[in-house]
This record gives structure tokens, C-alpha cells and sequence, in this order.
């Protein structure tokens, strides 16, 4: 099996371009500046997983769970989900090499054009045009589509039948999915996809259009070395402006090198690409150790106004939870993760706006979702289902929601010790939350089921609010005084005798922390297009060529195989 990564005894002391992070920023990056010919690592904390490799039973998605409190962690370092627990919000994320395109839902839409239109955003962005060309290179490389057969899901259509009721309308929503097998841009052979629902466990077929078979392979192409299980620590600024990495083992390999745990290394650009945790808290602990940072570090956290939520006791079969693949059920189907998601609009004001999505519990998660709902009283349905199976029963009727709307994106990091600490007082009091639950209830109550906020409200997951779509904490601005980058990315100079706008020439940001406001959006193609914009910037700023088109079908490699795409 030909993986993309390398063994990390084959890490070299110094590149051109250290990338920490491979998620949609890190991807973007480790594509375009191997193609111009730069000597490019790429150092994910997680693990690979190949296609066919990822939790299909409960057992093995429970090992593959990372639980972090303020105070305690439990589970391995580089398991697939990352579950930080917190005092006023949690925050779910992926881990892996490929970042969370691996379990993410995989929706790619634009914001609403009012949300580019705040202020908070450096102006640059609206003016030089090139947001729009990262839009278009990020949907040529996502090649995001809805499902063909959206409409014939019982998922979709039981959120469909509550449009008119609810003065929304439903949308059939595009995602970074494969409908039928082709060559993709980066050379891999993908299959069409199975709609077996397990979009957000990682897709076992390979039709999920992920960094992992799309921009990473073609960065391995033209000659990127990608790392894994590799934390990265601090970063430092060497005296002749070049740049050290110190980072260490982040799983069970050792460094490989000799001396202990700690690697340094050396390169003349780095782009922390880790995401809004990873990245924030890199930065936090480089300005602990002397780099001169904005002291806007760390503010305007957002959860992009998110629920995922229930409908539970309904009327009408839903058919909400995966297969999986090899499919548990034969010949039955749920569709993608997402198909469609109702829409409120208001073109008074944005704040109000909202989109709810018909989500898909995955497979490996099924045999514990009647245990879930045994907290909130719901015992008799979660009995029936441990006798009939979830497929059957109560739970055959169980909707899924995700929402994403828009909050005050008043979150702040700060590190607590060796830790990252995520403060929110008054989260769960966003008026979104009161918005949403008002809506879902509608919307659940239109089958005749009852919103479930919480399943697990009885347990340490307590009230808070939950978000897998973390953005802020070193976002963009239009000096230091308002940002952390700039628009380019490019991190701001505070040290004594810099003007505002000064840069640390080298040191980039470009992930999902840069954003400095919730979108109203799944936020994976705004991440992509703000990377792809930032490359486009970097060729100019130093001189580079290269381009995005597709590598051509000649030299195709199996989706199991990304690394034979040679």
C-alpha cells in the first residue's frame, strides 16, 4: 500500500517551507509551492488513513476519540477526533493527515456577499479581485456537486416538507463528493460514491473529495515530503530572519534523529496551516517565548453559530444513520452526509440568517446512539431499539441536524500552563442558540418529533454549546492594532520601532483561524479559497511560477494507493 507520508527518519534539518498542518490551508500551500519548485515538509500531529482504514465499528471509532478537559485527556494523542471539553463550549475537530476534510460533512458553499462586506475584514480583500479566482480554484479542486438523487432520501425530505411552513426554502447542497468515478486533479482514480452516510466517520469508499486525495497527493507529486505524527511547539525567528520549528513526536515514533524528543528544524518560510486550535495555540506559545505578536492573539473565536441537534420520536421513517461500506444493510441507501439543508434568509439582517442541514449519524456511532438518549428519559424507544437494531424502530425515525448560523464571535484563547484554554462566558446565551431552537423545534415537530437539543446534557457534556467549525483566534486585520494577520496571512511585527502594518517576512497563517467572523456557512471552501488567494499573493510577492491545473489521467493511481501518484 503506497501512503503519502514519509517515515520520519527521512526528515531533512532544513526546507524552503515548513507547513504545520494539513488540513484545506496546509493542502492549498503544500500543492502550489511544490509546484514553483520550493523544497516543502508538511508536519500533521495525526496519522495517515488510507481509504478503507477508518473506524467502520463502534469499537474501533471509540479508539479513535480524543477527550481534553482543562484538567485532564484521555485517549491517544493522534485518535482521529479531537473533543475538547470546555467550561463554556466545546469543540470538536479531526486529526489526521488531511485535517478535517476527513470527517467533516464536506459542504462547499459561499458565504452570503454581506459577510465580506463587514469591516472587521482588511479591505484588501474586497478590492484586489482575487477571492473570487481562490473561490474558482478551490471549487476546480473540491469539485463540489449535490447528490443527483438528493430529493429521494427520507432524510431530505423530511426537513423538505417543512419549508413552507417555516417560510424557508430547501436547497439541494453542493459537497465534496465524488457522484461517479473519475480521475480527479491530482491524478487519483476515485469511485463513485455509495451514499452509504458515513461522510463524517471518513469515507471508506474514497469518493470524498478530501486534501488527502486531492491537494496532498499532487503536493507529493511534484515533490513535497509530508511528515506525520509530529507536534509542532514554538516557533522561533533566527537572527538572519530565517525561521526554527521545534516540534516533537506526537504519537508512538520517536523522533528518528537521535536526541531525545525535540526536533528543530529550519526553513526561510513557515505557514502554520494547524487550524484554529492548532495554529492559535503555536503562536501563543512562540509570543511566550519572545516572538513579537498583535496582542489581538487569541480574541474573536467563533463557532459559526453551530448546532448539531435532534428530532426524535417522530412519525416519519428518516433513515438518518449510515451503513457504512461494505454496506451493513443491503441495498439500503441514506445519501451523502449532508443533501439539502433548509434556508432562512433576511436581507435586513444577516444575523438572522440560517441554514439547517439534513445530517447522517455515521455507522460506527449507531450501536451507541440508543445508550445516548437514555439520560433524557427517553428509555422505552432506546430499549426497543438495543432489541431491533437502529435501523428499525424509534431510531429509524431519529433526524439529524447540523446548523450554522452566525454568533458574536466573542471566544478567546489564552494558554493555562501547557494547556489551551478556550473562554466564552455567556456562549450558551447567544441569541442563535434561541433562534435555532425555536427553528428546529418546528422543524422536528413537523413530523411529529420532539428537538433534542443535547443528547448528552446529563453528562460531562453538560449545556455548553458544541462546534465543529471553529474559526477566529488570529484573524485577519487591517493592522496589528485590529488583526493578527494580514490579508495575505502574513503574521504582524510588533516589535519596538515597527510601523502598524509591519510583517514578520516569512511567517504566514492560513487556515480557518484567520477568519475573524462566522460565516453562516460550512466554512471548508472559504478556507480553501482564502489559501488558494494567499498563494496567488506569495508568487508575486517572491518571484514564483507555478500553476493549478490537473496533472493529466496518464499516470492515474488507485484512491487506495495516493502515493504511487508519482
Amino acid at each position: 500500500m503506497s501512503r503519502l507520508a514519509k517515515p520520519v527518519e527521512q526528515l531533512r534539518d532544513r526546507y524552503d517551507v515548513i507547513i504545520v498542518g494539513s488540513g484545506y490551508g496546509g493542502g492549498v500551500s503544500a500543492s502550489r509551492l511544490a509546484r514553483a519548485g520550493k523544497t516543502v515538509a508538511v508536519l500533521e500531529r495525526g496519522r495517515e488513513f488510507i481509504t478503507g482504514e477508518f473506524p467502520s465499528r463502534f469499537p474501533e471509532l471509540r479508539s479513535e476519540l480524543r477527550i481534553s478537559t482543562r484538567s485532564m485527556s484521555s485517549g491517544s494523542p493522534t485518535a482521529l477526533y479531537d473533543l475538547r471539553i470546555g467550561e463554556d463550549i466545546h469543540v470538536l475537530v479531526g486529526c489526521g493527515l488531511g485535517g478535517g476534510s476527513l470527517v467533516n460533512a464536506g459542504v462547499s458553499l459561499r458565504p452570503d456577499p454581506r459577510v465580506f462586506g463587514d469591516e472587521v475584514w482588511p479591505g484588501q480583500l474586497r478590492q484586489d479581485g482575487l477571492l473570487d479566482d481562490g473561490y474558482r480554484r478551490a471549487e476546480a479542486w473540491l469539485r463540489p456537486s449535490p447528490h443527483p438523487r438528493a430529493g429521494e432520501f427520507d432524510k431530505y425530505q423530511a426537513i423538505a416538507g417543512a419549508a413552507e411552513k417555516m417560510g424557508c426554502q430547501m436547497r439541494n447542497t453542493p459537497v465534496a463528493v465524488s457522484f461517479e468515478e473519475n480521475v480527479n486533479p491530482a491524478g487519483l482514480l476515485q469511485p463513485a460514491c455509495t451514499s452509504c452516510g458515513d461522510c463524517c466517520s471518513g469515507c471508506n469508499v474514497g469518493a470524498k473529495n478530501t486534501v488527502a486525495v486531492t491537494y496532498l497527493p499532487d503536493a507529493v507529486r511534484h515533490g513535497a515530503e509530508l511528515f506525520t505524527e509530529i507536534k509542532v511547539q514554538r516557533i522561533a525567528k533566527r537572527p538572519d530572519c530565517t525561521w526554527q520549528v521545534e516540534a516533537r513526536p506526537s504519537g508512538s515514533k520517536t523522533n528518528g534523529k537521535g536526541g531525545g524528543d525535540q526536533i528543530l528544524l529550519e526553513a526561510d518560510v513557515v505557514i502554520l496551516a494547524a487550524g484554529t486550535l492548532g495554529s492559535t495555540e503555536i503562536l501563543l506559545r512562540s509570543a511566550e517565548a519572545g516572538l513579537e505578536v498583535s496582542d489581538r492573539l487569541g480574541q474573536r473565536f467563533s463557532a459559526n453559530g453551530d448546532i448539531i441537534a435532534f428530532g426524535y420520536g417522530g412519525s416519519q421513517v428518516v433513515n438518518a444513520i449510515g451503513v457504512g461500506h461494505p454496506s451493513k444493510i443491503e441495498g439500503f441507501e441514506v445519501g451523502s452526509s449532508v443533501t439539502g439543508q433548509l434556508e432562512f434568509r433576511d436581507s435586513d439582517n444577516l444575523d438572522l440568517e440560517y441554514a439547517v442541514q439534513d445530517g447522517a449519524m455515521p455507522s460506527p456511532i449507531a450501536p451507541v446512539l440508543p445508550v445516548m438518549f437514555l439520560p433524557n428519559g427517553r428509555l422505552l424507544g432506546a430499549v426497543q431499539s438495543l432489541i431491533s437494531g437502529v435501523y428499525k424502530g424509534p431510531f429509524a425515525r431519529l433526524q439529524t441536524f447540523f446548523a450554522v448560523s452566525h454568533d458574536s464571535a466573542s471566544g478567546r484563547f489564552a494558554l493555562d500552563g501547557d494547556r489551551l484554554n478556550l473562554s466564552w462566558p455567556g456562549a450558551k446565551d447567544e441569541p442563535v442558540y434561541e433562534r435555532l431552537g425555536v427553528a428546529l423545534s418546528k422543524i422536528a415537530g413537523h413530523v411529529g418529533g420532539s428537538y433534542v437539543q443535547n443528547p448528552l446534557a446529563g453528562t460531562v457534556m453538560g449545556q455548553q454549546p458544541a462546534t465543529a467549525h471553529p474559526l477566529g483566534g488570529c484573524g485577519m486585520g487591517s493592522e496589528r492594532g485590529d488583526g493578527v494577520v494580514n490579508h495575505k496571512g502574513q503574521v504582524f511585527d510588533a516589535g519596538a520601532g515597527q510601523d502598524s502594518t509591519a510583517i514578520h517576512r516569512g511567517l504566514y497563517v492560513i487556515d480557518g483561524s484567520i477568519i475573524p467572523r462566522s460565516l453562516g456557512v460550512n466554512p471548508l471552501l472559504t478556507i480553501t479559497a482564502l489559501a488558494e488567494r494567499a498563494m496567488l499573493h506569495m508568487r508575486a510577492d517572491f518571484g514564483l511560477s507555478f500553476d493549478a491545473e490537473p496533472v493529466g489521467t496518464e499516470r492515474a493511481a488507485d484512491v487506495t494507493a495516493p502515493g504511487a501518484a508519482q
